[in-house]
């Protein structure tokens, strides 16, 4: 699936003491996302490292004065009982230690010291925190970090990575640095429990090491969930036990005729805990029953002709499809679907079902409803594009909406009888489209995005006669006939991907466009120093050299 249509300071003592009071006058102000008024550059080192630029902004935030800073005797303390908590303070040990050359430590134990940072768990009781808030407490002499569950200790080692000097996301010795932390205390807990990116490694093939970093630059922005579009009519990504055809054939290329590729299943068990490790959730896509000619190619005998088809190099959409008449159309979807769900711990199964216009409305409800069926019984919700809202999918299911200019009756009628849906609008999140005519990369049948396009919209309110409790939250999606390298899907996801994340996590209250791109802009030198290659949006005022 594509989804293309048819187709800126003065040092003085004065300044700064005024800069405190501001943000103390604010104080739970950033939950309102303390507005900073526009400079006239861009933002200074200090103001890079300071709680007016934690992206996505937080439910409230209060500066206090002073710092904690990590020296060569800092040690990072997790909570005895918890092996969760543990691994998040090896993880945070591990992001810090290239940089700063320490040693930092990791122990089992609940103590307060000087010098430590703290990682503690409350258990379920705190209802306020609930399964990924956290409150992170900074002081002169300790850092605490409090959660309900470890996803939450993990959020808020990502808004503690923002609170360190750029530098620190480097991979080798920094020398001359303080790695000071601005004092204070956050709050932080998400609007939407869903808040996604998507991948589509079947366009271009990316194997398991690009992947994980695309893990690891979701995970910074507090993304829980990595959509994996696994097949399409240019390649099949996944083993699948009794099919081997379907990689030794499907998999072989993919557009402009590359070599392709794909995951074994032990491959994709790999993914699956490098994105758990990192509290993201994966929900694997076998898109049906159109986007399948990689499928066919592989099994003639799934088509209704029978006829042998060579796998598809272009980027045309809408003319494959599975044969709904022959049971080996169903028993495919039987034991693939049952695989895929035996090898995901995740809640959802992806059937696709975008995009048929090669098949008729009664075979594309009789394939969608058999589908949906199968993921049921293997114990997942079905997850599909917004057009499986006018099959008999049933509940519990989720329906994405991706594309406005479809008919918005059958989706909203869906969701008033329980079906969940994501938000994914092709002209605000859709990480493919080009920025502007200039843009090298994408496309653009959808409009041009840049990252107001990205920002500008509530999830919340998007669906005129949608109740908010039916929006499972929002999701950028990156499809890629024009992204072939981990530098392409840098350019394409960054800055918008951060921009989507911040509408699923922060407080409706905190959108504000002229503060968000002062805190976009703040992200510019640590994404260099972790070497995201980042399209310069001339809206945003990137820090100079960044």
């Amino acid at each position: 699936m594509s989804h293309r249509l048819h187709r800126k300071s003065r040092r003085s003592l004065i300044v700064i003491a005024l800069a405190v009071c501001v943000l103390c006058a604010v104080g739970v102000g950033i939950g309102v996302g303390i507005s900073r008024p526009h400079k006239d550059g861009p933002p200074s080192a200090v103001q890079r490292a300071d709680f007016a630029n934690i992206l996505p902004a937080p439910v409230s935030a209060t500066p206090t004065g002073g710092q904690f800073t990590i020296t060569s005797a800092t040690s990072i303390h997790a909570s005895s009982d918890s092996a969760p908590a543990l691994a998040v303070a090896d993880y945070l040990a591990t992001l810090l230690r290239p940089a700063t050359g320490y040693a930092l430590p990791v122990a089992s134990a609940d103590t307060d010291g000087a010098g430590v940072i703290r990682l503690v768990l409350t258990g379920e009781g705190d209802k306020k925190l609930d399964a990924e808030g956290y409150r992170l407490d900074i002081s002169d002499d300790q850092i605490t970090v409090t959660a309900a569950q470890p996803a939450g200790l993990f959020d808020a080692v990502q808004t503690l990575r923002q609170l360190l000097p750029p530098q620190s996301a480097k991979g080798s010795a920094q020398r001359g640095v303080v790695w000071s932390v601005p004092a204070g205390h956050v709050l932080d807990y998400p609007r939407f429990g869903y808040r996604a990116a998507g991948l589509d490694v079947a366009r271009h093939f990316f194997g398991v090491a690009d992947v994980e970093r695309y893990i690891d630059e979701i995970a910074l922005f507090k993304i829980n969930y990595l959509h994996l579009h696994l097949t399409d009519d240019q390649g099949w990504r996944l083993a699948i036990d009794g099919w081997p055809k379907l990689t030794d054939v499907g998999a072989r290329t993919e557009v402009g005729g590359g070599a392709g590729g794909f995951y074994t299943q032990d491959d994709y068990r790999k993914l699956v805990a490098y994105a758990q490790a990192r509290y993201v959730t994966i929900i694997p896509e076998i898109d049906v029953p159109g986007h399948v000619t990689a499928a066919l190619a592989s099994y003639p005998a799934l088509s209704c002709d029978g006829k042998t088809r060579s796998v598809f190099t272009g980027i045309d959409t809408g003319f494959s499809s599975l044969c709904a008449a022959k049971p080996t159309t169903y028993a495919f979807l039987d034991d693939v679907l049952r695989q895929i769900a035996a090898l995901t711990p995740g809640p959802y199964v992806g059937i696709g079902g975008d995009e048929a216009q090669a098949t008729s409305a009664a075979d594309y409800a009789k394939i969608v409803d058999e589908a949906a069926a199968d993921v049921r019984a293997a114990g997942k919700t079905p997850w599909g594009w917004q057009e499986t809202a006018t099959a008999s999918v049933g509940t519990p299911s989720v329906a994405t909406y991706w594309n406005p200019g479809l008919p918005g009756a059958a989706i909203k009628q869906a969701a008033n009888s329980g079906t969940q849906l994501v938000l994914d609008p092709a002209n605000h999140s859709y990480l493919d489209q080009k920025y502007d005519a200039e843009t090298a990369l994408g496309l653009h049948w959808a409009g041009y995005v840049e990252v107001q396009n990205a920002y500008d919209w509530d999830p919340g309110t998007y669906l005129p006669g949608v109740n908010q409790d039916a929006i499972l939250g929002v999701e950028a999606d990156l499809w890629t006939e024009t992204v072939a390298t981990t530098g392409d899907i840098d350019y394409m996801a960054f800055p918008r991907l951060p921009a989507v994340a911040e509408l699923g996590w922060s407080p409706e209250s905190t959108h504000n466009w002229s503060a968000f791109r002062d805190r976009l802009a703040a992200q510019g030198p640590r994404w260099s120093a972790m070497g995201i290659k980042y399209y310069h949006s001339p809206q945003v005022p990137w820090p100079a050299g960044s």
